[in-house]
């Protein structure tokens, strides 16, 4: 965590900013973004389901964990290089915290470095256990989560057949071919409910400082009131932003 703070500051200074305003406000406020990828996977290989409370209590800790050790890590570059030139008028004076940097900690999409990682992006569930990305020229890769594959060798379900079938959708709740506790465990995003969609959302919120990127899904049917009920659900967990995205819309 120190040594990650440490490279993401200085990045600031290696930048080349495109307007001396955004230059002047970025080096003033020196805030960087320090957060997470591959939660999903992690959860998968503890053996917890997503969309369980053991789950967001995990998240909630992790990030708790993250930002305290780098708000630390900033402490100590602030002694070492100096203040953001802004901290005399920021609230972390008032509050007596000495950082280098405004913010330091932040969830964000990573959806393309997640693909080279080969992981699960920022702290979305599974998207699917199997999906098809189109590439150049209209080349298809297919690919199946390699632990649903590990898993569904261990008991002795694996097969093309199955390949096929897991491939045909995102989901694999339906497939009463696969037991039932594997069928708990891979939950993707359009089997969790918009309550721990956002309920997740706002457990990593409380370790970050700056806004936390993360897509409640909702199924094609979804009313104005089931929005509004995010919405309000995330209010109240103090979320500092909401995205919302309803199937076929």
């Amino acid at each position: 965590i120190p040594d990650a703070v440490r490279f993401l500051d200085n990045v600031i200074d290696m930048n080349r900013f495109p307007l001396p305003e955004i230059e002047r406000v970025t080096r003033g406020n020196r805030k960087v973004g320090l957060g997470v990828m591959g939660f999903a996977d992690l959860l998968l290989a503890l053996d917890l389901p997503y969309d369980t409370d053991e789950a967001v209590r995990l998240g909630e800790h992790l990030m708790a964990f993250i930002q305290s050790h780098a708000h630390a890590a900033s402490g100590a570059l602030a002694r070492e290089r100096g203040l953001f030139p802004n901290f005399s008028r920021s609230r972390l004076k008032t509050e007596g915290d000495r950082r280098r940097n405004a913010t330091v900690t932040t969830v964000a999409p990573t959806g393309t470095i997640s693909i080279i990682a080969d992981c699960s992006p920022g702290i979305e569930p599974l998207y699917g256990v199997s999906f098809v990305r189109t590439v150049m020229d209209n080349v298809r890769l297919v690919s199946v989560h390699p632990e649903f594959v590990r898993r569904a060798q261990a008991v002795g379900i694996w097969s093309d057949a199955l390949t096929r079938e897991v491939a045909a959708q995102e989901s694999i709740q339906h497939l009463s071919g696969i037991p039932a506790d594997l069928r708990r465990l891979f939950v993707t995003a359009h089997d969790v409910s918009p309550d721990y969609h956002v309920r997740m959302q706002a457990a990593f919120q409380r370790g970050s400082d700056s806004g936390v990127s993360k897509t409640i899904n909702l199924p094609p049917h979804a009313t104005r009131e089931d929005v509004a009920a995010a919405f309000r659900l995330a209010h109240r967990l103090q979320c500092k932003g909401l995205t919302v995205f309803r199937s076929g819309s």
